[in-house]
């Protein structure tokens, strides 16, 4: 089992080739194949690769699936005592991600 941790739009993913993950939007055609090279950790078959802070000899090639919109989240803000309410919605614009291989170098 080969698996990494990615640092990916200010957050860390533990991705696994084969596998789709949604991360924040990014500008890039859908069908492109986009090169990540901020890793922090690979783990292989027989050992473990940890960078400081990223691994240079590690790179990881996924496949831009599709932009999609996410789950929406309600923002409700109320003044008390003041008749003042605020109702909002949000749905975060996501990008969906296959994760091709991690080549080890």
């Amino acid at each position: 089992m080969t698996y990494a941790v990615l640092e990916l739009s200010g957050r860390q993913f533990w991705v696994e080739p084969g596998k789709h993950y949604d991360i924040n939007r990014i500008p890039n055609t859908v069908g492109k194949e986009i090169i990540l090279n901020r890793v922090l950790l690979v783990k292989d078959e027989n050992e473990l690769r940890i960078g400081k802070p990223y691994l240079d000899s590690v790179k990881v090639t996924a496949k831009v699936e599709q932009h999609l919109l996410g789950k929406k989240t309600l923002i409700y803000k109320m003044r008390p005592k003041k008749k003042t309410r605020k109702k909002q919605g949000h749905r975060q614009k996501l990008t969906r991600i296959l994760i091709e291989n991690i080549n080890l170098i």
